[in-house]
């Protein structure tokens, strides 16, 4: 494979084959995090996307996700505790965009919320719109398309519903509901003019090929915001002996996920202590977004000191 001519080809707008993206995986690494950032810069210019998240329902989940803390199927040390209250939540919200955040999302354990937690939803997502007029997503797991008609209306611009791996391997991660489920959510959402947001969890034991088969995925379903997060093994899970994953890992499959979608905002969420720099190399290897300051249940890294190594980058930061 000449990876330059790829490259040139992707910048002149080729679409990546399968067999053509199967090779990345053996391909100089050097050279395909060097590519990785030019395509990034081709496509998206130097534009930087840092998105923060509120973990507004944990705990007491009904799916059996096999890396999840918070499923009850699993012993673990994470805090339960239903929906926050709307000051909570828009707090934070208010707290974020003012050191610089574009996007807020609201986080809640479980298949999906409960009509009255939704409603509770909409009415806090309205008010943060109205006192911060931050940019408001949500996790809220498998909705219908008359929840995200209603998220909508009360001022939601993205939904978030990860695949999380390939479609294949999926299914001996979970086994309470199934990719299919999670695509019908993402369609939904597109149909009703919503920004959708998906990625998944590297390091669940996937291979190289179901790594690119959900890259390949994403494109096929002209995903916007792609986060990729790297598994912290948490103990109390059947993945916590689970190995973690390297620094050349890493920064492979953060290049491959450029190639692939060329033009998304490609995200780096949960697990970045694994990079040993915090996430730096990735932001020269294709990535052009974050997910700061806490993650669900694990820390992140703080606002300011993201900011600061973004703008160091030469990065402009979207507001």
């Amino acid at each position: 494979m000449n990876l330059e001519e790829l490259k040139n080809k992707i910048i002149d707008g080729y679409k990546i084959k399968q067999d053509e993206a199967y090779e990345l995986k053996n391909a100089n690494l050097e050279d395909l995090c060097k590519y990785a950032d030019e395509i990034r810069n081709h496509f998206c210019n130097n534009q930087f996307d840092l998105c923060s998240i509120i973990n507004a329902k944990s705990g007491k989940c009904s799916e059996n996700c096999k890396y999840c803390a918070q499923s009850s199927f699993y012993k673990t040390n994470v805090e339960g505790y239903d929906l926050l209250d709307s000051d909570t939540i828009v707090k934070e919200a208010l707290n974020n965009k003012q050191k610089g955040v574009l996007r807020f999302s609201i986080v809640t354990s479980g298949r999906k919320p409960s009509q009255k937690d939704l409603d509770k939803i909409c009415n806090i997502v309205r008010e943060i719109k109205e006192k911060t007029g931050i940019e408001v997503c949500a996790s809220l797991g498998l909705l219908d398309k008359e929840d995200l008609k209603k998220l909508k209306e009360a001022g939601l611009t993205r939904i978030h519903n990860n695949l999380e791996s390939s479609e294949n391997y999926f299914k001996t991660v979970c086994t309470t509901h199934t990719t299919q489920d999670k695509i019908k959510t993402i369609k939904y959402a597109q149909e009703l003019g919503l920004e959708v947001c998906s990625g998944g969890i590297l390091g669940l034991g996937e291979c190289w090929k179901d790594r690119i088969d959900m890259a390949l995925m994403l494109s096929d379903l002209n995903v916007l915001s792609i986060p990729l997060n790297f598994l912290c093994a948490i103990k109390g899970t059947p993945y916590e002996n689970n190995k973690l994953l390297e620094v050349d890992e890493i920064l492979r499959i953060c290049a491959i996920y450029r190639f692939i979608n060329p033009k998304s905002f490609i995200r780096l969420a949960g697990g970045r202590y694994l990079t040993k720099d915090n996430g730096k190399k990735c932001l020269q290897s294709g990535i052009n977004s974050l997910i700061t300051g806490d993650m669900l249940t694990t820390t992140g890294a703080t606002i300011s000191s993201d900011l600061e190594m973004v703008k160091e980058l030469g990065y402009e930061v979207r507001l």
